[in-house]
Formats: structure tokens, sequence, C-alpha cells
């Protein structure tokens, strides 16, 4: 392989992997990549069984469906089919972000365990404890993380 023919390889994988990185930064996502390329969104739950289902339903790379350069696993046909139909109407606010650590200025990692609808609206927590405190005061907590989230929405987790 010539130096130009690498040098032209290593240039379109930076520019394939460039949608991911920028993901990394406006959702929460997996370590790693999906088989796309892409980064794995929800930790491989299926968004659409946090409307639907009794309890969070892990997904399968069967059915994979892309939204904004990040992957989102489903359970089945129907649960894809779903979101497909209306990806942002399934898709956790604050790209996935923990909501209460968005109110604080924080990128923290949701947990499907700890969610909350709210007027159609998923909501993810980071554990028990921070849960329980929005429940305080839902309204201020919601209001207050759509408030600060344009202001880091495309901030790196690590500078904020």
């Amino acid at each position: 392989m010539t130096k130009l023919t690498f040098a032209a390889a290593v240039s379109a994988s930076l520019i394939a992997l460039a949608s991911a990185a920028f993901a990394a930064d406006e959702y929460n996502v997996s370590n790693g990549l999906t088989l796309t390329g892409n980064p794995l969104g929800m930790h491989g739950f299926d968004p659409v069984s946090m409307f639907k289902a009794d309890a969070p339903e892990i997904g399968d790379a069967e059915y994979t469906s892309e939204h904004d350069g990040v992957d989102y696993y489903f359970a089945n046909a129907e649960t894809k089919a779903a979101f497909d139909a209306d990806p942002a109407a399934m898709l956790p606010q604050f790209g996935g972000f923990c909501a209460f650590g968005v109110y604080v200025g924080k990128k923290l990692d949701g947990d499907v365990r700890y969610a909350d609808i709210v007027d159609g609206k998923l909501y993810l927590f980071v554990n028990k404890a921070i849960f329980d405190k929005y429940l305080e005061d839902r309204e201020t907590v919601i209001s207050g993380a759509f408030a600060k989230w344009p202001e880091i929405i495309e901030t790196p987790i690590g500078d904020l």
C-alpha cells in the first residue's frame, strides 16, 4: 500500500467516524460502535418499550434503526416500525442523558430503570437517589433542564 493510498484510507475512516464523535457530545451512547459504525443509544434498550411494556426490554441488533448518527436496537419488528414512524416521539429527552443532571448543567448517564414519562416525553435519570430528588419537584427540574440543555448540548462531557 502506498503512502498516498494509506493516507486516503485513514482520512476516509476518520470522516466516517466523525458523526459518531459528534453524536457522543449530544447523545448518551455506549462505548464502542455498532456493526454499522454508529454509536449505540440507550445502552441497547428498546426505546419504544419504555412506552409500551411493563419493563424496559433489551433490543436486538437484528432490529436496528439509525437516528441522527446513533443506532437504536429494538425487541422486535413492531417496535422498530413504531420508532421509524416517529423517532422524536420515542427517544428520551436530552439525548438520553439524566434529566436532573442536565438541570444542574451536567451530562450524566441515563438509566432506563429510573425513568418517567411526562406529557408523552421520556426522561431518564442516573440512579434512584437522583430520581427520588426529581420526584420532589418534577416541573422545576424538567423546565430547568429544558432551559439549560441549549447551553450544554454541544459541550463535551469532560468539559462540564
